[in-house]
This record gives C-alpha cells, structure tokens and sequence, in this order.
C-alpha cells in the first residue's frame, strides 16, 4: 500500500469517526431531554452505578424496595434503565471523543491542524461528565441541571466545529464577513435562550401558562422574578425553604416565552438577509425551517398541554439551531475546511 493510500484511508477513518460523534452527541442531547422530561434523572439515585451495580438488573432488589416504599416516586425500573442507558450512551461518547484526541494528535500533520479543538473538546465532556453525575448527588438541583444542559450544547458546538473542518462547502465572499458580529450575537441570544428554556424544564414551569398569546389572561400577569430566578436552591423550593410559588414558575414560563419571540424575530430576518449567500444557503435554510418548527412546537406543548414526544423535538430543534448558527459563525469567519487529497 502506497503512502498516499495510506494517508487517504486514516483521514477517511477519522472524517468518519468525527460524524459518528457528532451524530451521537445530537442524539445525546435529545435522549438528555427525554430523561429529564419523563422524570427519570434519579431513576438511579447513585453515580455512576445504579444502587453500586453495573446495571439495573443487579439493583433489582433496592429498586423494588424503593417502589414499594414510593410507589409515584423517582425510582421505577423503567426510570432506572432510561438513566443507565444514558450514562452508558454519555461513556461511548467520552471514548469516541479520545478516539478523536488520539487520531488528531498522531495525525496532525497530515490533516492539517493542530490537536487543541479536540483536546478542549474532550475537555468539554468531562466537565458535561461531572455535571451529569453532579445532578444525580445534587437532587436534580435546577441549576447543575440547567449548566448540564448547556454543557452538551457547548458540546454540540464545539463538535460541529470539529465536523465542520472535514467538510467542503462553496466558498464565502469575503463582503459577507460583515455579518459575522451579527451571527455571533445570535448565537449568544440563542444560547441565552436555551438557558432559559432549560430553566423552564428544570423547574416544572412549561404549563405555569395555559393561555396564548396572554398568560392566565393578561398580557403581563402577577409574578416574582426573584423568587423564579433565584439560582442556588433545591427543586421545588426557594432558598428560605418555601415551595416555589405559582406566580415565580409563571415568572419563569412568561419570560423564556417572550424571549423566544425577540430569538425568532432577530434570527429570522438575520437569516433571510443570509439567504442567497454562496457557501450559506444549507444552514441558512435549515436555520429558517427549525425556526419555525419551535414556534409550532412551542406553542404545541401549551395547547396540548406538553406531550412528551413535542418536548423532546422541541430540545432537538434547539440542539438543531445551535449547530445551524455555529456552522454559519464558522464559514462567515472564513474557516476552511480539511480536503481528503484526491
């Protein structure tokens, strides 16, 4: 085999390798939101095993013990298992992403660039790692929970960074690098409000509104902005120990719901003012598309009061957005991809 063969296939191997994990880590996410949303993130109240087992079947005894004691409680068999599927999912990922640092560092010459996007890349996951276990030890506290949710988009950005280095697109006119503060900003107030969204979920404030466009029939309602927005404080509670009041999860919901419209109107004109861009129009067009598609599952999960299957797509199309807008900061910053030589 011939040098050039050679070079071709580890470079093939390890465009491949990056596109597995990137795909794995949208999945993650979504999965993520699905164990959150069915209430399953202490369906094994220990880390990183279930009851000190592998799996949920050797914890068997402790979980029907737990079932018994709260029958309506976190744990349940099929609770436990969506949590150790996750785990185990996040733990391949964390491999995969090794795999990628061990092939960037050995290769470096030949792809082209050096290895520190994968080093803080895995870097990254094990800061998202402490933050997964940190939820189970911390009682599913809003705030590790909402930081872990930005960690896997973080995660997810700095993996469509890595991707989008192997892949080739129609190059960008160098007029069109004025726009990139403004993609820039966008990311910021799309990040922010994917915080607030995850605020929302954390706090169980999804239907503190059930009425659209106002909320509890007024366009600004009663609410308590410091009670809803204080950070360091148990589920369900405030920092005094108090149950959270309605009229602080209203705070939440009524906020990450207005926002939204402000992301909307911003990324929207934005990306029309992108459209017809060469080396653009992919995400672009995909940006618009899942836009839309949260207005329409936003507005779902209030009038059908948050089926579960809407939620997720609803954090997948926040995941989407995230790796629309960070692929359009990269190529608008003249970023070049990696070409496997022909």
């Amino acid at each position: 085999m011939s040098l050039k063969t050679a070079t071709q296939r580890m470079m093939a191997r390890y465009r491949k390798l990056v596109f597995m994990t990137w795909f794995l880590t949208l999945d993650l996410i979504m999965f993520g939101a699905f164990v959150r949303l069915t209430d399953s993130g202490l369906g094994c109240p220990d880390w990183p095993g279930c009851y000190g087992k592998i799996t949920p079947i050797g914890a068997s005894s402790h979980i029907e013990e737990a079932l018994q004691a709260m029958p309506y409680g976190a744990v349940s068999f099929s609770k436990a298992w969506i949590e150790m599927i996750h785990r185990y999912v996040g733990s391949l990922l964390g491999l995969m992403i090794i795999g990628i640092v061990y092939m960037a560092w050995r290769y470096r010459r030949e792809l082209g660039h050096t290895p520190r996007l994968a080093i803080v890349t895995l870097v990254a996951v094990c800061v998202q790692g402490a933050f997964g276990a940190w939820t189970v030890t911390h009682q599913l506290m809003p705030i590790v929970v909402t930081t872990h949710l930005l960690g896997g988009m973080t995660l997810l950005a700095l993996m469509t960074w890595l991707a989008a280095r192997e892949k080739t697109h129609a190059v960008v006119p160098v007029q069109a690098r004025k726009w990139l503060p403004w993609m820039a900003g966008g990311l910021a107030l799309l990040f922010t409000q994917i915080a607030l969204g995850g605020w929302v979920s954390t706090n169980y404030a999804a239907l503190a509104c059930m009425d659209f466009p106002t909320c509890h029939g007024q366009w600004v309602p009663q609410m308590d902005f410091e009670g809803g927005y204080s950070l360091i404080r148990g589920l369900g509670m405030l920092p005094s120990g108090e149950m959270i009041s309605q009229y602080a999860l209203t705070a939440i919901h009524w906020t990450h719901r207005n926002f939204a419209f402000l992301v909307f109107a911003y990324l929207g004109v934005l990306g029309w003012k992108l459209r017809r861009i060469p080396g653009l129009e992919g995400p672009v067009q995909l940006m618009l598309l899942l836009l839309v598609a949260q207005l329409l599952t936003g507005l779902t999960t209030i009038f059908f009061q948050w089926p579960l299957l809407i939620a997720v797509l609803h954090n997948g199309g926040a995941a989407g957005l995230v790796l629309a807008s960070v692929t359009l900061v990269l190529r608008l910053s003249g970023a070049q991809p990696t070409k496997i030589p022909a």
